[in-house]
């Protein structure tokens, strides 16, 4: 129940964020990449905070991951976290969001990025592919088709 209660919060906490991010755009007196670049420097020093908690509050995570993990851990990490989803997905949604409404941009890129966990997930990770998944995936996807469409 933890992990669920979590992404609750994650998903209450990512929309009321935009609620935010939005009417800041929608003054037009800060663009996407600057509301990004705030986002990001506000987040930075609470994150490193939360990264000395747990490496020398819990040890739940191990203190010299970055001499342990192999190059194609680091580079999964750089490349597919840092540059996919920390940049490029925010630089793509704060522009989206900056042009179109909240109503549409959020289901939108929040609808596609749980189907593309799923599939991918199946594809290379070889996660099981159930009726029910499918049916869940194609189901969101056609309720944020409806949501969003004109």
């Amino acid at each position: 129940m933890k992990p669920i209660l979590l992404a609750c919060a994650a998903g209450l906490c990512w929309g009321i964020g935009e609620l935010f991010t939005k009417s800041v755009l929608h003054t037009k007196q800060i663009g996407p990449i600057t509301a990004i670049t705030i986002r990001s420097t506000v987040a930075l020093p609470i994150l490193w905070i939360a990264y000395f908690i747990t490496m020398h509050g819990t040890k739940s995570e191990p203190a010299n991951w970055w001499r342990t993990a192999d190059n194609g851990t680091l580079a999964k990490l750089i490349l597919g976290s840092g540059l996919v989803a920390g940049a490029a997905a925010m630089i793509f949604f704060y522009t989206a969001l900056s042009l179109g409404e909240i109503s549409r941009i959020k289901p939108i890129a929040f609808t596609l990025a749980p189907a593309t966990a799923v599939i991918l997930g199946w594809l290379i990770l070889q996660e099981p592919m159930t009726a029910r998944k499918a049916i869940a995936c194609v189901m969101i996807l056609g309720g944020v088709v409806l949501l969003t469409g004109k």
